[in-house]
């Protein structure tokens, strides 16, 4: 440092080391979207922005004749929000980090921002400060705290006007956006930023370098905090701390750079939905099949979750969030702190990753073999190789296989007309 408000300067930076080792994070998309829970967190704009029927009519058949958008602020209550519980759940789900929407592209802000007047959760709804009762229940559990907040906001007057110029000027950056992204970082000190809601305009119409010169060079967590890089249109994938690409970015093969994929239980929406159904929803299996790909090609998982309007997160979602923070317990060593090995997946099949942390490799596999015995080509055991199971005492016998690599007998499980689900970790020392 300092870094200068140039792309060339700020992709320079070193990402702090915390993010990378933290490898599991969890999502929550809350605000005003939560009142109709219907369809998405885009509700507004499907109802409004594209005049899609199916919304006009939803709307018609729940709400009173002429109701518009912002007559839905105070039922949103989060009556029973309880930030401990909450933060005591992501911790169980063996979350290192979480992510609260600060404001959608709805424009609703969870804090008492001076500069969205009657429009957020001080003023309206609630009646409290959602980003800072949250923030405060995280740290008294050591979680770092990550803020999402969303460049545009889809109805903003300002942010209209700047668009119908072709973000020629920049009314809605300089009076509204960026006061408050200011505001978000002197107030809550956040470890890390989710930026979203760039891709209409240029960075250069967010100002987004000379804001990140200023987070890494002069604000209070120049040091700590890590950002994504959605700042502005063309720097997804190119441009910021690590890359998120695109919603659910899976990359396929190990990438040159730092990057998280975020998903969601409901597989159908960010924000909460009334009607999911259990089909709508991923199983414990699959969250620890992204999990465990992700984690092999380097990246860090972000799953998210959408509490109601009164601030449960529904019991289904923390059942799911349970079940991994129990896998989590038992095979965190091969996933915590952990680097991509030099081989991330067993060629001949998807259903064997690869993880390392100092000499030792780990291979998760996700289908327990048939015959108990698990072929693994890619690593080369020698005299001194060791094979453990997390969660299992004891070592496994293992045998070299006719090719180069090893035959490894596993415990015997008990008989069930169900193959036993999730994944399982061996630990290889020695290879």
């Amino acid at each position: 440092p300092p870094f200068r408000p140039d792309w060339a300067s700020l992709d320079a930076r070193p990402l702090p080391r915390w993010f990378d080792r933290a490898k599991v994070g969890v999502f929550v998309h809350w605000g005003v979207f939560s009142v109709p829970a219907w369809g998405s967190e885009w509700f507004w704009w499907h109802w409004r922005g594209e005049r899609d029927p199916r919304y006009e009519r939803f709307v018609r058949s729940r709400f009173p004749p002429g109701t518009s958008y912002a007559e839905l602020a105070p039922r949103f209550t989060a009556h029973d929000f309880q930030p401990r519980q909450w933060a005591q759940l992501f911790q169980r789900a063996g979350a290192r980090y979480v992510v609260l929407t600060t404001k959608h592209h709805e424009g609703f802000t969870n804090w008492g921002s001076p500069r969205s007047w009657n429009w957020n959760s001080v003023d309206t709804g609630p009646h409290r400060d959602l980003v800072g009762e949250l923030g405060q229940a995280l740290r008294e559990r050591n979680l770092r705290y990550g803020l999402y907040h969303s460049l545009m906001e889809w109805f903003n007057p300002l942010y209209l006007a700047d668009k119908k110029c072709g973000f020629k000027t920049q009314d809605f950056v300089v009076k509204k956006m960026m006061p408050e992204l200011y505001d978000l970082v002197l107030k809550y000190k956040p470890d890390l930023i989710w930026s979203d809601g760039d891709w209409e305009a240029p960075d250069s119409y967010w100002n987004s370098t000379s804001f990140l010169a200023w987070l890494y060079n002069e604000s209070p967590v120049k040091d700590t905090v890590v950002v994504n890089d959605r700042w502005g249109s063309g720097c997804s994938c190119q441009h910021g701390g690590f890359y998120n690409c695109a919603d659910k970015y899976q990359p396929g093969t190990l990438p040159g750079h730092k990057w998280e994929m975020c998903s969601s239980i409901d597989k159908l929406s960010w924000g909460y939905r009334s009607n999911m159904s259990v089909a709508d929803l991923m199983d414990e299996a699959t969250i620890i099949e992204e999990l465990v790909q992700t984690v092999s090609l380097g990246g860090n998982y972000l799953l998210n979750v959408g509490p109601t309007k009164e601030g449960v997160i529904a019991p289904i979602f923390q059942e799911r969030l349970l079940a991994l923070g129990r896998w989590l317990d038992t095979n965190g060593e091969a996933i915590y702190e952990s680097e991509p090995w030099r081989v991330q997946v067993e060629n001949s099949t998807d259903t064997v990753w690869y993880t390392s942390k100092g000499p030792a490799v780990y291979a998760i596999f996700l289908l327990w073999p048939r015959d108990n015995v698990l072929e693994l080509c890619s690593p080369i055991p020698s005299p001194a190789t060791r094979v453990t199971m997390l969660g299992y005492a004891g070592t496994l016998k293992w045998q070299q296989s006719p090719g180069k690599g090893l035959l490894v007998s596993l415990p015997y499980i008990l008989p069930s007309p169900l193959p036993p689900q999730s994944g399982w970790a061996l630990k290889l020392e020695g290879v």
